[in-house]
């Protein structure tokens, strides 16, 4: 089983910048990559950045290229999620993400980011 652990949100202004962090652990020697999605109320929840765990592959959504950058942060299973240039839209709360083959497993609890304008 894996455990996941998300922390940093909080609560900025739009324009600034907020980095939140991922730690898996237990058994992770099947997993392939780690990933961070979000949920705004009222909507669906939308991919944000994944990251494969050799640290080579990056993804992102169409809505945050440009001002987020997901980077491996000291080992495979630990990653960082840099959230440049807040904006209103990019407040729900964040969720970090395994996936072990194709599938997306094991969920963290979530931390919440809010952007006032």
């Amino acid at each position: 089983q894996v455990q996941v652990e998300e922390s940093g949100g909080g609560l900025v202004q739009a324009g600034e910048s907020l980095r939140l962090s991922c730690a898996a652990s237990g058994r992770t020697v099947s997993l392939v990559a780690l990933g961070w999605f979000r949920q705004a109320p009222g909507k669906e929840r939308e991919f944000v950045a994944s990251i494969d765990t050799t640290g080579r592959r990056k993804y992102y959504g169409d809505s945050v290229k440009g001002r987020f950058t997901i980077s491996r942060d000291n080992g495979q299973f630990r990653v960082s999620l840099q959230m440049n240039d807040l904006s209103p839209e990019d407040t729900a709360i964040y969720y970090c993400a395994v996936k072990a083959g194709s599938a997306w497993g094991a969920w963290g609890q979530g931390t919440q980011v809010t952007v006032s304008s």
